[in-house]
């Protein structure tokens, strides 16, 4: 009997089977990536300045993404009249997690850079599970000797720490440290809001170093048209989405809470935006952390809108 489609298989409901990302095939030779995007879990949170937790977000995105695989090929969107990820159309992979050391952040990221290289060396585009917002770091380390980038980041914080206690690689140094790029040509950093835990200089220091900030405010008085505008066309773009970005009463379950946040149809149609004026070559979420998700709703949301983003990147390629 066939175990795999829709008509004459298994019907797979999704509570049914492993735990890959929306049931994608699991790959574990890192040598043998055939795909145009791959999963890789990055369960890394020693970056954390107060709620530790995210080292289960990759886990909880994982199963929270079995809800958006029904297996019968595809997501019809009736308001935009396209069936984004049509079966055989888009080849996805899940090649698990980078192994984490702990206490040791340095090996732990390069085990996590290790693998967006092998994703990038295989021609696919890497889609990364956090983990905390340093687990960024590696990311962007990963495309060195690959074309520019321009990093979109929807965040509540602006994570523009230089250093602090001689910690350079924690989770509010990852903008500053990709700045410092000669690949990342500039930085739109959206959802920036209330306190942060950057200083005044850090966002001077981000401004002169080429970020463009935008608060949630900002953002709906302009609209998505004009935000959109300010962001440059026919570019690769590194996105980098903090679940924290979204408000805690859609997303409670992340070690920062902030109110203020973004909805989910705010985030997507930037997102839809971006992958109709250029290239989303790489991305990673970040954040998650189930133990406080009393609810799943916020690794339902994170599974949510990776699933929704990765079906308009491939359809508008």
């Amino acid at each position: 009997m066939s175990t795999h489609g829709y008509e004459g298989g298994r019907l797979n409901l999704p509570f049914v089977g492993i735990c890959t990302f929306g049931k994608f095939p699991y790959v574990e030779d890192w040598d043998a990536i055939d795909a145009d995007v791959a999963i890789l879990g990055a369960p890394f949170d020693f970056g954390t300045q107060w709620r530790a937790g995210a080292r289960g977000g990759p886990r909880g995105i994982r199963e929270a993404s079995t809800l958006f695989s029904f297996g019968h090929g595809g997501a019809y969107d009736h308001e935009d009249d396209i069936t984004y990820l049509p079966a055989g159309a888009v080849k996805i992979v899940d090649i698990g997690d980078a192994d984490i050391v702990h206490t040791d952040t340095l090996k732990s990221h390069a085990n996590i850079e290790h693998g967006v290289r092998k994703i990038l060396d295989a021609g696919a585009v890497p889609i990364v599970l956090g983990g905390d917002h340093s687990i960024n770091i590696p990311c962007i380390n990963a495309f060195e000797g690959q074309e520019p980038v321009h990093l979109v980041q929807i965040d509540a914080h602006l994570d523009f720490v230089d250093e602090r206690h001689g910690v350079r690689y924690g989770h509010g140094n990852p903008m500053r440290r990709a700045a410092e790029k000669d690949y990342v040509t500039g930085l739109s950093q959206i959802g920036i809001r209330n306190v942060s835990s950057t200083a005044k200089e850090g966002y001077e220091d981000a401004r002169s170093m080429g970020s463009d900030i935008l608060s949630v405010r900002q953002f709906r008085k302009m609209g998505v048209g004009e935000v959109l505008a300010r962001i440059p066309k026919d570019v690769r773009y590194y996105v980098t989405i903090d679940i924290d970005g979204f408000d805690p009463s859609i997303a409670p379950g992340t070690g920062t809470p902030s109110h203020g946040g973004f909805l989910y149809y705010e985030v997507l149609e930037l997102l839809d935006g971006l992958c109709k004026q250029g290239n989303i070559v790489g991305l990673d979420l970040v954040e998650v952390a189930p133990d406080y998700d009393l609810t799943g709703t916020t690794s339902i949301l994170a599974a949510q809108i990776l699933m929704n983003t990765i079906g308009r990147m491939m359809h508008h390629r």
